[in-house]
């Protein structure tokens, strides 16, 4: 039963890394960004929501509800004013800016709010849980998997179903042909980072809920985030899904083994599936 036990507190923790994967995945689908800044977006968010919560002493689903809209509109600016302009030089020129604005924001937080680790209160929801016989459930890793679930179907019905995913779809397969046709590829560009922006906010705030954070948390986020994209297949949308999944329950069952091997365990499968399978466990592309 323990390791039964394992399994299932593994799945509900790949949901957490699924939701960090998600704004990976879509902008690398589209723009083919590898956004080295996107585990640090996590953690200023978790630091904003902190300010906000003790600054004006609102609920924190108060906070959230206002945060990330905030990332949102924040990631279209960023596309807009900082990522736009690198695009046209190639894959490295990206890299380069990405990871610059990592290291900006690190500091800054460093500056800001110290080294000291901090986490968000979220009351009696985050220590909450049921029973399901011999299993027990915390009501919080079940609501972040179920928000991971639901954010990546919101996002396959826009892609699908809405005339600015369609473009956003047609600027991602050939962005000058989709210029042609009427696109703007930097409007459509920066819809898709303001989504990736959002996404890594909710991210962030449910494991600040969950666990403790520090200016130096990001790179971490960062890995796990990309391991996930990797195991399910880069640009593939339910594949971060399957990917936060493996890599959760692999480590669940690690530490089962040994606590030690914890980490290690999900590293060793990222490593397999690199090796024997590249693309990916549901190799497909985003849009």
């Amino acid at each position: 039963m323990q390791w039964f036990n394992a399994v299932v507190q593994g799945l509900l923790l790949g949901g957490l890394y699924a939701l960090f994967a998600t704004g990976l995945s879509l902008m690398f689908g589209v723009m083919r960004i590898v956004n080295l800044a996107h585990g640090d977006l996590a953690v200023v968010a978790s630091f904003l929501a902190l300010a906000l919560v003790g600054g004006t002493g609102l609920p924190l689903w108060v906070v959230i509800v206002v945060t990330v809209p905030l990332f949102a509109v924040l990631g279209y600016l960023t596309q807009r004013v900082l990522l736009q302009g690198s695009l046209s030089s190639g894959p490295l020129a990206t890299l380069l800016v990405t990871f610059g604005l990592s290291i900006v924001l690190q500091n800054v937080l460093l500056e800001i709010f110290s080294a000291d680790t901090r986490t968000l209160d979220g009351g009696s929801f985050a220590t909450s849980s049921f029973h399901l016989g011999s299993i027990t459930v915390g009501w919080l890793p079940l609501v972040t998997f179920l928000l991971a679930c639901a954010v990546l179907a919101g996002i396959q019905v826009f892609l699908s179903r809405t005339g600015l995913g369609r473009m956003l779809r047609a600027s991602s397969d050939d962005r000058e042909t989709a210029n042609l046709v009427g696109a703007d590829s930097r409007h459509v560009y920066g819809v898709a980072t303001a989504i990736a922006f959002a996404t890594v906010a909710l991210a962030g705030l449910m494991f600040a809920v969950r666990s403790s954070f520090d200016p130096a948390t990001g790179p971490s986020r960062l890995i796990f985030a990309f391991e996930a994209v990797v195991i399910g297949g880069l640009g593939s949308l339910w594949g971060t899904l399957l990917g936060g999944i493996v890599l959760g329950v692999t480590q669940s069952l690690g530490s089962q083994i040994d606590p030690a091997m914890t980490l290690l365990a999900g590293h060793l499968v990222f490593l397999a599936v690199l090796a024997f399978r590249p693309q990916g466990l549901l190799a497909g592309r985003t849009a």
